[in-house]
């Protein structure tokens, strides 16, 4: 059963990334997958809970498999170490365009907020690490204008406004511009 579901899930996303996620219809995926659309709806009840499984999976894969929670490198800056996170977050969406279509596409689904928990259940514990040494008020601020940031970026981009590789240095900018704010206030303060 694993290997059917393997299957199934890889082309999903083969199809999501080439032709996008209008594209995914369930009688082309069993045809390719060489399957049956009654093996398709014993596993997945829906069309959308298909290309969600589809999509985790990718992400998990892609995406969240090097994100690990651990400390700041003694003397490294605030920005340094989020970005390294963020890349490790949105370098694969570079490669894979069509993937975030898709996950923009789905998170705007009845259910597709489940990607967004499931992405923040792993990214949120690996940024909090960094930021331990961080007021609360700030992780909270920083967390709001990010959020904002990152959804708008990521909507002009299905909109065809910006590439996928203008996200991590307009990410990198707004990143740069809060953490050294709150370093040097928090510099100000000590003396």
């Amino acid at each position: 059963m694993a290997e059917v579901d393997d299957r199934l899930l890889a082309v999903v996303v083969e199809i999501l990334e080439t032709e996008g996620y209008d594209a995914v219809q369930l009688r082309e995926v069993a045809r390719r997958a060489r399957s049956s659309l009654a093996t398709i709806y014993k596993r997945y009840a829906t069309r959308e809970d298909l290309i969600l499984a589809a999509l985790e999976a990718w992400l998990d894969e892609n995406r969240y498999s090097d994100v690990t929670p651990h400390r700041r490198s003694e003397g490294e800056s605030l920005h340094k170490a989020l970005m390294s996170l963020f890349r490790t977050i949105f370098e694969p969406w570079e490669r894979n365009p069509g993937m975030l279509a898709a996950y923009f596409r789905a998170r705007a689904s009845p259910r597709g907020q489940q990607l967004l928990r499931r992405g923040l259940n792993i990214v949120a514990p690996a940024g909090l690490e960094l930021m331990a040494d961080v007021d609360d008020e700030f992780v909270a601020d920083l967390n709001t204008v990010l959020s904002s940031v990152v959804y708008g970026l990521l909507g002009r981009f299905v909109a065809g406004e910006i590439e996928t590789t203008d996200i991590l240095p307009a990410l990198d900018r707004t990143v740069y511009w809060l953490t050294v704010g709150y370093e040097s206030t928090k510099s100000i303060a000590a003396e």
